[in-house]
């Protein structure tokens, strides 16, 4: 059970912008994908590396919270995408570049699950020792890489870079943390696997980030009854959603505003929105169509424009959402417990 945990701090990296139609006249998006995904733009670094995303995200969540470095007991990171050389620790050049603690520094892989992963062992972290007050989670991508072609790996979302950070702490924030829930349905992980060999990796091979493909194989598979139906990922989800919303004496009549993926239009409404029942009034489809999908960014970013953009404010309740290869779903209770003005946005809390 969570007791007294607030997000104390959040922050992002900036980006540039490419928009589908610029994509779309490069020959990099197809003209009907984009009819169908509706999506504006997706959010590209350039030659940032996600470290660096990270960094730039971890400054600025740390510069809301009020929180100083000293106060910091241990550093989270999580992406989906490599960081850099092979081998190396990203996540103690994160601690490096914006605590600089010596505090233990994770890497913590799940797919676009992988901030609440984070944020599930954080809470356990923090409620381990009375003398832990608070932890720096970040999270960032940098999809600009000859293994990604961002615009098609997947007809589901175009894959965009991105920075974020969370400062989880027990000694107050914008946001209190009410309940975390995650479940998978591991029997199908074979539909992101599909016929590629386990090894040698395939990233070591030269292959390229082809989830279409790769499914394609699989649902063949599920028709001949060899393999488990996607469809019944829906169950997991909606079974997880109800038991998070139930341990925070919710329901999903009383969130005011769904924080999910960065997914197309169909794929977002025919895997998360409608299987939540979730109408426009209460989703970010209006910010996610903008930035496309960044992995485990798409939370802590999703939630901070919606913070920010006076979409959320004191007293209201925000369900966060994602699913994830395994497949595994997971989510978020929170409760806003102040409303966003210029000081709380840009400047330092005082607790």
């Amino acid at each position: 059970m969570i007791t007294d945990l607030f997000l104390a701090g959040i922050g992002t990296a900036s980006t540039e912008s490419v928009t589908a139609a610029e994509a779309v006249a490069a020959g990099w998006y197809g003209e009907e994908q984009c009819r169908q995904s509706e999506l504006l733009s997706v959010s590209v670094a350039g030659a940032t590396p996600a470290p660096d995303l990270a960094v730039a995200a971890a400054r600025s969540a740390l510069a809301h919270s009020g929180i100083s470095a000293i106060e910091i007991s241990a550093v989270f990171h999580t992406n989906v995408h490599p960081q850099g050389p092979d081998g190396w620790s990203a996540q103690h050049y994160i601690n490096h570049n914006s605590v600089n603690q010596p505090v233990t520094s994770i890497e913590i892989h799940n797919g676009c699950v992988g901030f609440f992963s984070a944020l599930d062992l954080a809470c356990c972290y923090l409620m381990a020792a009375a003398d832990r007050t608070s932890v720096l989670l970040t999270a960032a991508d940098n999809f600009g890489t000859a293994a990604v072609d961002r615009w098609q790996a997947s007809q589901l979302f175009v894959l965009a870079d991105g920075g974020g950070a969370v400062v989880l702490s027990k000694r107050g924030g914008f946001a209190r943390l009410l309940a975390l829930g995650s479940a998978s349905s591991p029997e199908l992980e074979a539909h992101h696997r599909g016929s590629a060999p386990i090894f040698p990796p395939s990233l070591t091979v030269g292959a390229k980030l082809n989830f279409d493909e790769r499914m394609a194989y699989a649902n063949q598979l599920a028709v001949e009854g060899l393999l488990p139906s996607m469809g019944e990922f829906g169950a997991v989800l909606v079974h997880t959603v109800e038991q998070t919303l139930k341990e925070s004496s919710l329901t999903m009549d009383t969130i005011d505003l769904v924080v999910h993926d960065g997914f197309g239009k169909g794929a977002l409404h025919a895997i998360f929105l409608d299987a939540l029942e979730v109408g426009s009034d209460r989703d970010i489809w209006e910010y996610t169509r903008t930035v496309g999908h960044a992995g485990p960014v798409d939370q802590i970013r999703g939630l901070e424009y919606a913070w920010k953009s006076g979409r959320i404010s004191a007293g209201d309740k925000v369900l966060l959402v994602s699913g994830a290869p395994g497949m595994e779903a997971a989510c978020a209770v929170l409760e806003i417990t102040e409303t966003c003005n210029a000081t709380s946005a840009d400047g330092f809390i005082n607790r």
